[in-house]
């Protein structure tokens, strides 16, 4: 007589649980991909790069870089599971790579150093400032999509298993994302103006320390996860 009650407050549960799990992995994944694809320091090298471009050249540019960032980020998550999995690298050693990957680059975000994991190097850099068109290269990558947020996508994917709600919920942080990166291209030169160089190394700066700390727990949970401990 009483078990129908009892029946009902479990499923209850079992949905929050089901909820906390696709909220979190949602708020993690956008997290670490913000921090990663950084759409305010991107959109302040765009805002250098197209500095003499024309108005509708430099929206084209940022609508089809982004598309095509997203593009990447897409394929590297729905099809970086499978590729390790064939290469037989684990999800303990992918964490743990990630985690040191993303250390890296975290600790250059905080010195506010230039890094080739979210930023283009030298030679990049000057190879596109001959380009009329930098909307490929190097704004959808290695500007967006670059080896940071790469790992990143991959690992947040692979960390979902096959739970397709919270594979979802990534997918949906990873578009989020990017529609905020489109949205500061299209307001770069207005960004650029208004923070200054100061200003983007303090955002870079605060970045940089939340996603150390993401990178670490990355770490933790590769070592835990392949029993070394």
């Amino acid at each position: 007589m009483f078990e129908f009650p009892f029946k009902g407050a479990r499923q209850s549960g079992q949905e929050r649980r089901i909820n906390n799990g696709i909220i979190e992995s949602g708020v993690v994944a956008f997290a670490t991909l913000f921090v990663t694809v950084g759409p305010i320091d991107v959109a302040a090298t765009f805002a250098a790069m197209t500095a003499r471009t024309s108005p509708q050249a430099r929206v084209s540019m940022a609508v089809r870089g982004a598309l095509v960032a997203a593009g990447i980020l897409l394929f590297f998550g729905l099809v970086g599971r499978p590729i390790l999995a064939y290469l037989g690298i684990s999800l303990a050693a992918l964490r743990t790579a990630a985690g040191l990957l993303l250390f890296l680059i975290a600790i250059d975000m905080v010195f506010a150093r230039v890094s080739g994991g979210v930023s283009t190097t030298a030679d990049e850099t000057r190879e596109a400032s001959a380009k009329t068109d930098i909307s490929v290269f190097p704004l959808a990558t290695p500007l967006l999509a670059g080896p940071g947020s790469m790992g990143a996508i991959t690992l947040l994917m692979a960390n979902t298993g096959d739970r397709i709600p919270e594979r979802a919920a990534v997918l949906a942080a990873l578009l989020a994302v990017m529609g905020v990166a489109l949205l500061a291209l299209l307001a770069a030169a207005r960004i650029h103006r208004i923070l200054g160089v100061t200003g983007l190394n303090v955002i870079t700066r605060i970045s940089g320390v939340v996603l150390s700390g993401l990178a670490v727990q990355f770490v933790f949970d590769g070592i835990l996860e392949s029993g070394l401990v």
